[in-house]
């Protein structure tokens, strides 16, 4: 028999609508109500404000290491229009934006970064998780949720993020294959802005796109330009409207670009050159946004100016209820079980011992423990 060609039945296409210029096809254009319109721009200010002053608050010791998302703010935030609040938002740790607009406060955004974990309590009312580092896990955690939500039949959608460096990990494809197989509500979005740290995206994979990985799974994929806010909200609405009607999962790959620093622990003229990172200047997400809104006559310079005059605002006093945020230094033995266990209570009355410099060596407080 000769070779014969295997017919593969997913899509893969790729989509972009905004230029960086401001001009759009107007074919493609998303319908998105004006007063939406203003409102994402403004989340989309927002965050690159907050970001460019977590940034200082860093530099000058406020704040402990921090990671920017300058660059990368259209693709969370599309995605979080398109979604209901019923829907479960698990983002990595770039996707500010989203969830700006799904109602965390500023300060409790700041309180993660300066080491608490009352950063980590979702908002009462919100279906999302906290920030996630460890790369990848995520995607593991979201598949779970989607396949809950199957289980359940509530109708609710899972959208979880991901950067190139996780396409990597192991739970990365495990979260793809256990996604196609049980068909659960599932969209996951990576993030690839060319750089895991140090490491470049074709140090990453040898294939063309990332997009494509999703054939293997037998699951529908989409390329998008990561910093076009239009083409994202099309392809968030189409891939989240398929998966509440019962189509099953989608990966999407938003080309983007990492302006900043992976963190601010790292120094990128190490690895990448200034060369490298000018023409994705161009095509800076937020001032794509800016032009296509003014040629639409829904942003001027005056409702710009009101715009950054409240955001500043707003940003202060968040820093305000950061810096004035008491810690518990005790809470950490609350969250492991549903009730303290009689070793936690041990651990506690040391630590409280310790603090308080009454302690009596290492016994004390400690419970008796069976090996049993």
């Amino acid at each position: 028999m000769p070779r014969e060609a295997i017919p593969i039945q997913n899509k893969l296409e790729r989509l972009s609508i905004l230029q960086e210029d401001g001009s759009f096809d107007a074919k493609l254009e998303p319908n998105i109500p004006d007063t939406d319109l203003r409102r994402l721009y403004n989340v989309m200010l927002k965050t690159r404000r907050l970001d460019e002053r977590c940034l200082m608050l860093q530099r000058q010791g406020r704040i402990g290491t921090y990671g920017p998302c300058k660059g990368q703010e259209a693709t969370p935030l599309g995605f979080a229009y398109a979604m209901k609040q019923e829907d479960w938002f698990v983002p990595s740790y770039r996707e500010l934006c989203g969830y700006v607009w799904r109602g965390w406060p500023l300060g409790k955004y700041l309180v993660w970064w300066g080491g608490n974990e009352y950063g980590s309590v979702v908002p009462e009312g919100i279906n999302d998780l906290p920030i996630c580092v460890p790369i990848a896990s995520q995607c593991q955690y979201a598949m779970g949720i989607a396949w809950g939500s199957k289980l359940r039949k509530d109708k609710s959608v899972c959208v979880c993020f991901v950067g190139d460096g996780g396409t990597s990990q192991g739970d990365f494809h495990e979260a793809l294959n256990f996604a196609t197989v049980y068909d659960v509500p599932l969209v996951m979005v990576v993030q690839n802005n060319h750089w895991a740290i140090s490491l470049p995206r074709e140090k990453q994979t040898a294939s063309p796109t990332i997009a494509q990985k999703a054939i293997a799974y037998g699951m529908d994929a989409l390329q998008i330009d990561g910093n076009d806010i239009l083409g994202i909200v099309s392809a968030a609405r189409d891939a989240i409207g398929k998966a509440r009607d019962g189509g099953g999962p989608s990966l999407i790959e938003a080309v983007t670009y990492r302006l900043m620093m992976h963190t601010t622990a790292d120094d990128p003229r190490k690895y990448r050159t200034e060369e490298e990172v000018a023409p994705w200047i161009k095509k800076d997400p937020l001032i794509r946004f800016e032009k296509y809104l003014r040629t639409k006559k829904l942003l001027d310079d005056k409702i710009q100016q009101v715009m950054e005059e409240e955001i500043k605002k707003e940003i202060d006093e968040a820093i305000r209820y950061y810096e004035a945020f008491e810690a518990d230094p005790y809470e950490f033995l609350d969250h492991m079980y549903e009730q303290r266990t009689p070793e936690l209570d041990g651990q506690l009355a040391e630590l409280k011992a310790y603090r308080e410099g009454k302690q009596g060596g290492g016994s004390v407080g400690k419970p008796e423990v069976s090996h049993a």
